[in-house]
């Protein structure tokens, strides 16, 4: 299920950027009591109740022509327009302003669903500045205070209202895989060989692709979906807005896939970027596989391949369930040998461990590497039981959890690898004390 995406919008210092950090619980917009502070769109993942979904923080809007209002409208109008609900944010000290109309003049042309908001009612006896904001014509003000956490719990309450029930695209059995990457490594170009027609638009010019193109297809029988992806660049490098917007619909197409192809330029080899781009796949918890692409274009020798390999795998640790293979979108070579990868990883993010099997693993590896132990205190572990796929994820009911160390769950997690085909996949291990 794709996750719904909620914007905060309004005039500059009316507390966005305090909002954001208070519904995300992080400092990750910078905050000053001047406007003006915000110029770019800030997006960070957030979560209520049972709701998992992004926010999108924004520059203010205002009248005057002052320096960058152009830039930071264009910002917000982009987030209006990627948002499923926004929370129009007010200042009640204020009252209602002209700049406060002008957005509100903006709002009226989306039809998304927008709950107003007032902030700074720092106490029960400033509600009564509330009721000049009806005049905007967005139904009840909710009064808020970022500064001290009052009304944030309702706010969010009216917002999640609004979301739309999405559709489980799990429900049919097509498989849906994204392909992404920094700029200029050839994604486009790979999905118009595998479409066998020029159905994306590919060029030589870093960040061609603005969206997230869904296409359907067949191959030998199987149904497939494809989402290519506009390029990820580096946060500090990215100065048109469309490029901002494009890193959100990255994320969201990773969340809407099942596999998950890690692009990479072989012309340039490996770089820090495509290391953040990666992580976004894998921190999802989708199937991944790392194609590298213009394997063409390099000299090669019997040892270059088991050097990129080396290099890959040195360079992305936590990928190290991925397969890796090189292809050249330009001749087609090896390009169709990745779909036999994507129905593998697709499979075994779904794959099933009977708890009898499982816990005999467990047993032998426990006897064959005993559990840590720290001041007198032995990890025990009880019994374990895969609670979930989509990916494959795996609950040890222990004593002490906090002994679980990430050295010895990692060990675990190599002796279940050993024992079933989890090729293409995470897994997850959690400890959980027995009670």
């Amino acid at each position: 299920m794709a996750k719904p995406t909620v914007a905060i919008i309004g005039r500059p210092n009316v507390g966005k950027s305090t909002i954001f950090n208070k519904i995300i619980g992080d400092r990750l917009s910078i905050v000053e009591d001047v406007a003006g502070v915000t110029r770019d769109r800030i997006y960070s993942k957030a979560e209520w109740l049972n709701y998992s979904f992004f926010m999108i923080d924004t520059g203010g809007i205002e009248l005057e022509d002052t320096p960058f209002q152009k830039q930071i409208r264009a910002q917000a109008e982009l987030a209006i327009d990627e948002a499923d609900v926004i929370i129009f944010l007010t200042n009640g000290r204020d009252g209602v302003t002209s700049d406060d109309e002008e957005v509100a003049r903006l709002l009226y042309k989306t039809d998304k669903p927008v709950v107003l908001a007032v902030n700074k009612i720092d106490n029960f006896d400033m509600n009564h500045m509330i009721y000049d904001f009806y005049s905007l014509g967005f139904g009840d003000p909710f009064p808020i205070s970022g500064s001290h956490g009052l009304g944030i719990g309702d706010l969010l309450d009216e917002v999640c209202k609004n979301f739309k029930v999405l559709e489980e695209e799990e429900e049919d059995d097509k498989i849906r895989f994204s392909l992404i990457g920094r700029p200029n490594v050839g994604k486009s170009s790979l999905i118009n060989t595998i479409l066998g027609e020029e159905r994306v638009i590919a060029s030589d010019i870093a960040g061609t692709t603005r969206d997230a193109i869904d296409t359907d297809f067949k191959h030998n029988g199987d149904e497939y979906v494809v989402i290519d992806t506009a390029g990820i660049r580096k946060r500090g490098k990215v100065y048109e807005s469309c490029e901002k917007y494009s890193v959100l619909r990255s994320l969201k197409a990773i969340e809407r896939s099942d596999v998950v192809l890690v692009v990479l330029n072989a012309e340039e080899g490996i770089i820090e970027q495509d290391k953040k781009v990666a992580g976004y796949a894998h921190e999802s918890g989708k199937g991944v596989i790392i194609v590298v692409n213009k394997w063409d274009a390099i000299a090669k020798d019997d040892k270059t391949m088991k050097e990129f390999d080396e290099k890959i795998r040195d360079s992305f640790a936590y990928l190290d369930y991925a397969k890796i293979i090189y292809v050249s979108a330009k001749t087609k070579q090896r390009v169709f040998n990745i779909f036999p990868l994507i129905k593998e990883s697709y499979e075994n993010r779904q794959r099933r461990v009977q708890s009898s099997t499982l816990n005999e693993i467990v047993v032998d590896a426990v006897s064959m590497n005993p559990t840590p132990q720290d001041k007198g205190k032995r990890l025990n572990i009880f019994y374990a039981s895969q609670v979930a796929i989509n990916p494959p994820t795996f609950v040890f009911f222990v004593n002490y959890p906090e002994l679980m160390h990430f050295s010895y769950e990692r060990f675990l997690e190599n002796r279940i690898r050993d024992s079933f085909n989890f090729e293409g996949t995470p897994i997850k291990l959690i400890a959980r004390q027995r009670n």
